[in-house]
C-alpha cells in the first residue's frame, strides 16, 4: 500500500511540475497558477524523490523559487501566486498573504538541504533578506510576534483569524532557527509557550492546546477564539515551537476527539455552525457553510502528512506508521477513479467532496514527506 501510494504520488507531482514550477492541481484547468506555498509544501515530498524521475520535479522545485522571487513586492513580500487563474481581478500577481513569504523562505532552506546546492541562496540573497526584513515589520506592536490581517494565509476568510495566528508563529519560528537567528527563536518560543509575557501567550494549557489566534486584551475580555487549528498546532510540533509536554498535550487532544477520523486530518474541529460566537455572515456565500465540508471540518490530506510528521517529531513511531497507512488510504479515494490525492474530504464520509479538486500537489507531496519521515524515524529539513 505505501509503495503503491508513493509511486502514485510521484505521478502526480510530475503532473503538477509545469515550466513555471509546481501548479497546485495537475488536473487541466485545475488552479493553473504557482502559490508560493502549495509549491513549497508540495517540494518537502518532491525533493525527497531520488531514482530516474528526480530531475523533472528538482526542476520544477528550482522553478518555483525562480518565479516567486522574480515577482517578489518592492517592499519584500512574496507573491500568493502567480498565475492567470484568477479572472475576476484580471492579475497575474496576488499578494495578501504573509504565510507566502515564510513558506518561501522555508523553501530556500530545503532546496539548500536537499541538493547540497547554495547557488539560489546565492543568486537571490537580496530576495531573502528583502523577504525577512517584510516579515519582522508586520509587528505593529514591536512584541517580536508577527501580526496579522483577516484571509492573510491558506484559510483565507474561513475561519476568520487576525493578529497573533498559530500556523503563522510556528513558521516564523522555524524560518528563524533555519537562518540562525536563535535568539529571535527562543523569545518566540518562549512567548507564544507562555513562559514569559503572558498576556502575549498562545498556548491554553486548560485546552491543551494552541489558540488558532488572539490578539489584544481589553480589561479582561481578550480577542481570540478557541476552536482547535490543526495545521497551526502541527506546525508548532514540526517545527519545534512546542515543547515536548505541548506536543503530546496537542496530540492526545486529536486522538481524544478523532480529528484523525476518517482520515487524518480535519481542518478545524468542531466544524463551525450558524449560531456560533464565531460565524460569521459571509460564510453561508464560501463552500465552507456545511459543517465537515471544505475547510470546516473536512479531511485535508496534506494536513495528515504533517500529522505522521509530528508523530515521528515526537517519537511515536508505532502511530507515526499506522497513521501513514490511513493517509495512504485517504489519498486512495476517489470520484472518477482511485488515487486521486484529493483537495479535502467529507469530514464524516471521507469521500472526497463534491467540489474537491483532484491530483492535488502538496496532498502528494506531503505523503512522500510523510512516508520519508517514517522511514527514517526523523523530520527532514527541521
Amino acid at each position: 500500500m505505501i509503495q503503491t501510494a508513493k509511486e502514485k504520488a510521484i505521478g502526480v507531482l510530475e503532473h503538477c511540475a509545469k515550466p513555471t514550477g509546481f501548479y497546485a492541481s495537475g488536473l487541466p484547468g485545475g488552479y493553473e497558477a504557482t502559490w508560493a506555498r502549495d509549491s513549497m509544501i508540495t517540494s518537502l515530498g518532491a525533493s525527497l524523490v531520488r531514482e530516474v524521475r528526480e530531475a523533472r520535479l528538482h526542476t520544477s522545485f528550482r522553478k518555483s523559487i525562480e518565479l516567486l522571487s522574480k515577482n517578489q513586492s518592492e517592499l519584500g513580500q512574496i507573491p500568493n501566486a502567480v498565475g492567470s487563474y484568477n479572472t475576476d481581478r484580471q492579475s497575474d500577481v496576488t499578494f495578501n498573504s504573509i504565510d507566502s513569504s515564510l513558506w518561501y523562505l522555508i523553501g530556500h532552506h530545503v532546496y539548500a538541504k536537499a541538493y547540497k546546492d547554495q547557488s539560489l541562496l546565492r543568486k537571490y540573497k537580496r530576495n531573502v533578506e528583502k523577504a525577512l526584513f517584510w516579515l519582522k515589520s508586520q509587528d505593529p506592536n514591536e512584541d517580536k510576534l508577527l501580526a496579522q490581517q483577516p484571509t492573510m494565509d491558506w484559510q483565507d476568510a474561513f475561519p476568520h483569524k487576525y493578529g497573533h495566528v498559530i500556523n503563522t508563529q510556528a513558521l516564523y519560528y522555524g524560518v528563524l532557527k533555519m537562518y540562525g537567528k536563535t535568539k529571535e527563536a527562543e523569545h518566540l518560543k518562549q512567548v507564544v509557550n507562555g513562559e514569559i509575557e503572558k498576556y502575549l501567550a498562545m498556548y491554553d494549557p486548560k485546552l491543551g492546546y494552541y489558540l488558532p489566534w488572539n490578539w489584544k486584551n481589553h480589561d479582561g475580555d481578550r480577542e481570540q477564539e478557541e476552536w482547535f487549528d490543526t495545521l497551526g498546532n502541527l506546525l508548532a510540533i514540526v517545527t519545534g515551537l512546542a515543547t515536548k509536554e505541548i506536543a503530546n498535550s496537542i496530540l492526545e487532544y486529536i486522538e481524544k476527539e478523532k480529528i484523525n477520523k476518517p482520515f487524518p486530518c480535519k481542518a478545524i474541529w468542531p466544524p463551525l455552525k450558524p449560531g456560533d460566537k464565531e460565524w460569521h455572515s459571509y460564510f453561508e456565500k464560501c463552500d465552507a457553510r456545511e459543517p465537515y465540508a471544505y475547510l470546516n471540518g473536512g479531511v485535508w490530506p496534506f494536513i495528515g502528512g504533517f500529522y505522521v510528521a509530528a508523530l515521528v517529531k515526537i517519537q511515536q513511531y508505532a502511530k507515526a506508521g499506522q497513521m501513514l497507512e490511513q493517509l495512504a488510504l485517504a489519498n486512495k479515494q476517489g470520484k472518477q477513479k482511485e488515487w486521486e490525492f484529493n483537495e479535502w474530504l467529507h469530514g464524516q464520509t471521507g469521500q472526497p467532496g463534491p467540489n474537491s479538486t483532484p491530483y492535488q500537489a502538496w496532498s502528494a507531496g506531503t505523503f512522500l514527506f510523510a512516508a520519508e519521515c517514517v522511514s527514517r524515524q526523523s523530520v527532514p529539513y527541521f
